[in-house]
């Protein structure tokens, strides 16, 4: 029986023995005087937060730098950073990376800081995500719980009955297609193995665990092939898109009317609303389909804050970090800014989310009572590995050749088995144990 993730990372991530001592680095600079913190991100909105900490805090200043999404680029600017000796005070850093991150020792264990108190505030399974080896990481930021957003005046002008679960999915999905040769209900992201991953984690699938003193890696459980599966099936009846995420293909498929639904996150309100501006009336969002019709959910993305090892300001760090993920000015200002339907890892700040993000795109639905749900049925059982950029690397390449004309040349199946292989090798080469391998 595989053991917790946050119980036994810390023995076998290899060298996070050496990381235990770093807290102490610097904690006492912290709190000596006014100091300026810098801080490197990209999530939307993040920037008037900070903003609003600068107008309201005297003894502490951030300095905020926007750099290209983690897997844009941010990440590797990160890494570059923190091994020249240069990175700064506090770093975005997503879910799904943060134990490689913490495995390269390029971040500080902040668990002095993280209080019970803390703790008590924030969403449990975001906080699990964040405490590796019984230790924690990082702060979280926001929540990303899986929504599917549709075409409101699409469903109902063809009576297509909004997907409750995934077998009404492909049947909702089928006559989209017939009622518009040109539409489809969705797409599949083939450059964007988080949100198969999201699929797979709703479904109660667990690809990395631990046991003993080794990794243990299942992509070949049934609830992965279940999912592998349904989506090749998909993909194999033209039921879908296969445009890249975000691309000026998916865009433009949007605008026309040629895609109508996304299989997106909470953070996907404020992008539909900024990137379809004219549609605004025409979309709705519901909780996404789920195998049995019963609440159930993964994350897609989510970001949480975190300090480098870098950083002679531990403790003046911390207070911004949990001053971002915590305090009411910080969700006013990161959702009034339009840009953003960041749902707050913070429990009792999510009130004060939904009366900053405008909903009238919506038609005044109450997109924050949807998010609750949703996010209240993240499924505990996933935790993340630490070579996740080896395993979305290799899912990404591969997942292109399943996305191809005619159905591609490799089987989704034979995408996820790569990309397991890929991983057993990449932690091999860092002298881990892989179960089995």
């Amino acid at each position: 029986m595989s053991l917790s993730w946050s119980r036994t990372t810390l023995a076998l991530a290899g060298g996070l023995t050496a990381l235990t001592l770093l807290t102490a680095c610097g904690g006492a600079a912290g709190s000596e005087g006014p100091v300026t913190l810098t801080y490197w991100g990209w999530t939307k909105g993040t920037k008037q937060a900070v903003d609003a900490f600068n107008a309201t805090h005297r003894d502490t200043k951030v300095r905020f730098e926007e750099i290209p999404s983690g897997t844009a680029g941010g990440y590797a600017k990160i890494s570059n950073a923190v091994r020249a000796g240069n990175a700064p005070d506090l770093v975005s850093i997503e879910y799904p990376t943060l134990p490689e991150f913490v495995s390269q020792g390029a971040l500080q264990d902040i668990t002095p800081y993280v209080t019970p108190g803390l703790k008590k505030k924030l969403l449990p399974q975001a906080v699990q995500l964040t405490t590796l080896g019984g230790r924690n990481w990082a702060v979280p930021f926001d929540a990303a719980p899986q929504v599917y957003y549709y075409r409101k005046d699409f469903f109902t002008q063809h009576k297509i009955e909004v997907p409750r679960t995934w077998d009404g999915f492909r049947t909702a999905a089928a006559a989209v297609r017939k009622a518009d040769p040109k539409a489809r209900i969705g797409t599949f992201f083939p450059d964007d193995p988080t949100t198969f991953e999201a699929m797979t984690w709703q479904a109660g699938a667990r690809w990395f665990a631990t046991q003993g003193d080794s990794w243990k890696l299942d992509t070949t459980d049934p609830a992965t092939r279940k999912v592998t599966g349904y989506w090749q099936g998909l993909l194999k009846d033209g039921l879908v898109h296969t445009h890249n995420s975000f691309s000026p293909g998916w865009t433009n498929s949007l605008k026309s009317g040629g895609t109508v639904g996304y299989l997106g996150a909470s953070w996907g309100a404020g992008v539909l609303k900024g990137t379809l501006a004219d549609q605004s009336g025409k979309w709705a969002a519901a909780p996404v389909p789920t195998w049995d019709g019963k609440p159930a959910s993964g994350m897609l993305g989510g970001s949480t804050t975190a300090v480098t090892k870098g950083s002679r300001h531990t403790a003046a760090a911390m207070r911004f970090a949990a001053w971002m993920s915590t305090s009411a000015d910080a969700v006013k200002a990161r959702v009034a800014s339009g840009a953003s339907s960041a749902y707050p890892a913070a429990t009792a700040l999510r009130p004060v989310a939904r009366r900053a993000f405008d909903t009238r795109y919506y038609g005044g639905q109450d997109l924050y009572a949807l998010f609750d749900t949703a996010a209240a049925s993240v499924n505990e059982n996933w935790g993340w590995g630490p070579a996740t950029s080896t395993t979305n690397t290799t899912l990404k390449d591969e997942f292109g050749k399943v996305a191809g004309a005619g159905g591609g040349t490799v089987s989704l199946a034979a995408a996820v088995r790569a990309g397991s292989d890929a991983t057993v090798r990449e932690l091999k080469k860092r002298g881990l144990k892989v179960m089995g391998r």
